[in-house]
């Protein structure tokens, strides 16, 4: 069951991935205008909206998150249309494990009660909403700001792979691509779930250790795993905004986790994510590859 559907943050990479996902399920795809202001009108006939937006760096979260989710809602409901979240793993805390549906959520950061609260709104909201929970985003296109490209690999022509925590840390991502399709699934088969829809969109866990491994494998040469400089945020976070918010979110890379998709895996059975060794060298420069290497092969860690 196809329909229309608003994109929020457009130009956003959820944004971005999400148009090219249900653009190709044929879907009539709308692009929220920020300049024309109000939502609810631009929602009007929408069967689904895609909320990708986020204040960028981090800013003014405790007003502008409820703003926005305000906005959505109101737009929601006035117009009967179901709503695509999503959502992130701050709201798990710090305790190491596997990180699931069934997880109790006991956020320990500011930016993780803002969201526990942003959830909360829309479960109470009367609106069918469908949180597709994510980890960090690997998105391997060209603009789009991901951990992979600013932090991992930037870099990797230098022989360095960067990691924001211990190497051997377990951290939980999720491929956009694979986000932005189970999306258009799920809003697919939107009239045969609940009201409330949680689900977490899992499977790529590595280390940083698993990715220089995986990265060695694609190149062909000896790579070295680094540290990224957290004394350089602490000196800035007096003056800047960015640093200072960074540093909240630090204990995600001291906090061994996996993300489950074993609920997800049951509502989609017939949905594969994408092979994890591609996805972990998808990023690569393309001269970088060894001639050799299959890069389209499926290769599982």
């Amino acid at each position: 069951m196809t329909g229309t559907v608003l994109i929020l943050g457009a130009s956003g990479k959820i944004g971005r991935h999400a148009h090219k996902a249900f653009n190709a399920a044929g879907w009539t795809v709308r692009l929220y205008d920020r300049k024309a202001r109000d939502m609810t009108a631009q929602a009007k006939s929408a069967d689904v909206i895609v909320n990708g937006l986020n204040p960028p760096n981090y800013h003014n979260w405790a007003e502008l998150i409820p703003e926005i989710t305000a906005d959505v809602i109101a737009a929601a409901r006035a117009n009967e249309a179901t709503v695509i979240i999503p959502g992130n793993l701050y709201v798990f805390g710090d305790r190491p494990g596997l990180w699931d549906e069934a997880t109790p959520h006991r956020p320990v950061s500011r930016k993780g009660h803002i969201r526990e609260e942003m959830e909360r709104a829309y479960e109470s909201a009367g609106i069918q909403t469908i949180i597709l929970r994510a980890g960090d985003f690997i998105s391997a296109t060209a603009g789009d700001d991901d951990l992979m490209g600013i932090v991992h690999l930037r870099a990797i022509r230098k022989g360095v792979v960067t990691a924001l925590g211990a190497p051997d840390v377990m951290h939980a991502y999720t491929y956009l691509p694979d986000w932005a399709n189970c999306a258009v699934r799920l809003a697919e088969m939107r009239a045969q779930l609940p009201a409330w829809t949680d689900l977490c969109c899992g499977g790529m866990n590595f280390t940083i250790s698993d990715l220089a491994r995986a990265l060695e494998t694609a190149t062909g040469r000896n790579l070295s795993v680094k540290e990224f400089a957290w004394w350089q945020m602490r000196l800035a976070a007096p003056v800047w905004e960015l640093a200072r918010e960074l540093l909240e979110m630090r204990y995600l890379w001291q906090t061994p986790h996996r993300l489950g998709s074993e609920r997800l895996a049951k509502q989609l059975p017939d949905f594969h994510c994408t092979d994890i060794q591609k996805v972990m060298t998808a990023g690569l420069p393309a001269d970088m590859h060894r001639p050799d290497y299959p890069q389209n092969a499926a290769v599982t860690l």
